[in-house]
């Protein structure tokens, strides 16, 4: 059975969390299981979050406490370690810089690699994409150790472990996948693809502080106190979602696409919990972003009309908005999904034309501000209940 440690820890103090992290990993097996993931002198290579220029303490990134108290845990085990990081928006040395981690990384000799560089790859038995274009250091790793933050994501429902390597496609070429697979579950699936061509070896999940509500860069804070840590991506992610409150896994698209294409573990009964007790750790006041199962399309004629009935569609919260047109930026679709458009009171507001957008939420994922968030209509809200 897959085992996965699940640790308590309610502060970002780097010695409580190497503590914890080595914890982890002895109860998971020790110096063995460990030998299992990292062979000797192996090329480390750590993918955290860094989804947008965040400051210090943000809970949109990866933490530079928890980013440190890895890193003191690896350097018994590998001398090789490198970070990096392709973010949806903005300049990759800024964003590691802006939230700590590159100050982290020198103190510890550990060299920061943007993304840049792509190598292509194919994939042999795709779920659903079987061709790609990938971050070269990623691919070329010999160890790939994922360090995702515990966050909503308005497409994904939560985003953990297994959509964290979206960041190994380079800069802007994420875009096109968004156009590619609008629908959540075609783009769980090559999600799922995604981490078989990079081979991801191991998470270790920054759930000390998570994100709730408009994630994953506009929610609020939320003290979870846990760090969740196991070779398999979806057991971790599992128990990520049933700590924020999807006891059914199968109400997050990522996970039904793993369950469905027995891609891994997902049903907590297939999933050895070592360390806290599930349900001792698990909330019922956190606030997600999106509930219910109207991330299916099944019939491709009728995809459109469906959409536009019942699928939750980005909306402006327009004392928010600075107008800084970002939306319209980001937007992967041509023509554009969003514009700038004059009211009737000649004043500019992104405007979108709901015909066009494909509901890739990139335009609220990456506001500055928080401006947009997701909102259901009122089919939407019948069928599946509530505003979320």
């Amino acid at each position: 059975m897959n085992r996965v440690a699940l640790l308590k820890c309610c502060d970002y103090d780097v010695e409580k969390v190497e503590r914890k992290i080595r914890d982890g990993f002895k109860i998971l097996g020790g110096d063995e299981y460990v030998r299992s993931i990292i062979p000797q002198n192996s090329n480390i290579l750590l993918k955290p979050n860094l989804l947008s220029i965040e400051k210090v303490g943000s809970p949109v990134v990866t933490n530079d406490i928890f980013f440190e108290g890895v890193i003191r845990v690896l350097k018994d085990y590998s001398s090789n370690i490198k970070f990096g990081d392709s973010p949806g928006f903005g300049d990759t040395r800024k964003a590691a810089e802006k939230c700590g981690l590159i100050k982290v990384a020198n103190k510890y000799g550990v060299e920061f690699v943007p993304f840049k560089e792509e190598v292509h790859v194919t994939l042999d038995k795709a779920i659903r994409c079987s061709s790609w274009n990938v971050s070269k250091e990623a691919y070329e790793s010999d160890v790939l150790i994922t360090l995702p933050k515990m966050k909503t994501h308005a497409m994904a429902y939560f985003t953990g472990a297994i959509k964290n390597q979206f960041g190994c496609i380079v800069g802007t070429k994420k875009a096109s996948w968004h156009t590619r697979m609008p629908e959540a579950n075609n783009f769980s699936k090559m999600l799922l693809d995604l981490n078989s061509v990079l081979g991801t070896d191991y998470a270790i999940m920054d759930g000390i502080i998570a994100m709730q509500g408009n994630g994953p860069k506009n929610g609020d804070p939320y003290n979870m106190n846990s760090i969740i840590m196991g070779k398999s991506l979806s057991a971790v992610d599992s128990i990520a979602a049933y700590l924020m409150g999807y006891k059914d896994p199968l109400e997050t698209p990522i996970l039904k696409e793993v369950y469905d294409s027995k891609w891994g573990p997902v049903l907590i009964e297939d999933i050895k919990i070592l360390g806290e007790e599930l349900e001792s750790m698990s909330v019922d006041d956190f606030e997600l972003c999106r509930k219910g199962g109207n991330f299916y399309f099944v019939n491709p004629t009728v995809t459109n009309f469906l959409r536009g009935m019942i699928a939750p569609y980005p909306s402006l919260i327009k004392e928010k908005c600075i107008k800084c047109s970002r939306c319209v930026e980001v937007c992967p679709e041509t023509p554009k999904a969003v514009l700038m458009k004059k009211d009737k009171k000649n004043e500019v507001w992104p405007e979108w034309d709901m015909k066009q957008c494909i509901r890739c939420f990139c335009c609220q994922e990456l506001c500055p501000v928080g401006a947009i968030e997701t909102r259901k209509t009122t089919l939407g809200k019948l069928l599946n209940g509530g505003d979320r």
